[in-house]
């Protein structure tokens, strides 16, 4: 038996993925759905499979555990048509090789689909600076940095990136060859995040410095455990190779000082951290695309842990809520709350991949 909703889930996935620039995905997860609703193969693999095929980002469960085969060697043929493994697509040939890994190597990729998707996309950090440099203007303290659902951690490092931003019409793109008109941050740093901004630019002349930085997540990865780096290099779309290629810069990176990420529910873990928030600094309670993942009750006890957080709050000790996240509407949201006050604002919208920022504020 399948999840209800399967086929749907992938045919959603098959429609996104062209979007964020992977034809490759795109066509894939649309065989795929066809396959499913025949019974092939894919079928097979997928029956029995209990969670929500949407929500739990089932097709790119399943993705990731292929691609991971295909960094490893494990599947040359495959792996000659991923661009990641240094291969061409060529459309019915790669479905073809994909639908033969998927029969041979089923027992290798059920247990794979209980892992959940970790995408610790480094160019998200492109729509979080903002808030970071509003919430350090505002408030003339040293950030405490506290991320939910942090994976392994690498947004928590933003303020070591170099942060290289062509201007671009809204909701586009910069083309590839478009020179940066600005930038933030050390201009040695080994990561260059690069995405096009549009909108004013004020904010990014501004400064800030983090006191400290802790993360949660229910799976956290090791990125000083070469496993680990793989699987988070798997989740990354097979032909987006400069993605492939940050993602490796950021880890290699973090392993020479990764930040602590506790193996904890983000509402427990907050409870922790916002039970006594210390003067001197401001507590900035953030995250990204991760808030669909959250139960419904799990989402109102983290809301209810933040604003309780937030009224104890003074000026000595303020605490900040910066979420880039699907709140309410199709695009992504970077939304604002800075507490003595609790004013909310819409700082900008922005890419699910962090591929353009367009600031409001």
């Amino acid at each position: 038996m399948l999840a209800d909703g399967t086929i749907e889930a992938f045919r959603l996935q098959a429609s996104f993925c062209p979007q964020y620039g992977s034809p490759l995905y795109g066509d894939l997860l649309a065989r795929a759905a066809d396959d499913i609703e025949r019974g092939g193969p894919l079928a097979a693999l997928l029956d029995g499979w209990q969670g929500r095929p949407t929500p739990d980002a089932l097709p790119l469960r399943l993705m990731g555990a292929v691609h991971r085969l295909a960094l490893d060697g494990a599947v040359p043929a495959l792996a000659a048509h991923f661009p990641s493994t240094g291969g061409t697509p060529r459309g019915a040939a790669t479905w073809r090789q994909f639908r033969a890994v998927v029969t041979a190597h089923a027992a290798a990729l059920r247990p794979a689909l209980d892992r959940q998707v970790q995408t610790n996309e480094v160019r998200r950090s492109a729509a979080l600076l903002g808030g970071f440099l509003t919430i350090a203007a505002r408030t003339g303290l040293p950030l405490r940095l506290r991320e939910i659902g942090s994976s392994a951690g690498l947004n928590l490092l933003w303020d070591r990136y170099h942060f290289a931003l062509p201007a671009s019409p809204a909701e586009t793109p910069p083309d590839d060859g478009a020179p940066a008109v600005h930038h933030w941050g050390d201009a040695a740093a080994a990561v260059v995040v690069r995405a096009g901004w549009h909108g004013a630019a004020h904010v990014l002349t501004g400064s800030a410095a983090v006191a400290s930085r802790a993360g949660c997540d229910i799976a956290p990865i090791d990125v000083t455990d070469p496993e680990q780096g793989r699987t988070l290099e798997s989740f990354v779309w097979a032909d987006q190779v400069p993605r492939l290629a940050q993602l490796r810069a950021a880890i290699a990176a973090a392993r020479r000082e990764p930040p602590p990420i506790a193996r904890r529910a983000a509402a427990d873990w907050l409870a922790d951290e916002l039970a006594a928030p210390p003067a001197g600094v401001a507590t900035v309670v953030f995250h990204s695309i991760m808030w669909w993942y959250l139960s419904e009750a799990e989402r109102e006890r983290v809301t209810a842990l933040v604003a309780a957080a937030g009224a104890r709050a003074t000026p000595a000790a303020p605490v900040a809520w910066l979420r880039f996240d699907l709140l309410g509407s199709t695009t992504p949201e970077v939304r604002l709350t800075l507490w003595p006050g609790g004013d909310e604002v819409t700082l900008a919208t922005a890419d699910a991949h962090g591929r353009w920022v367009d600031w409001k504020a």
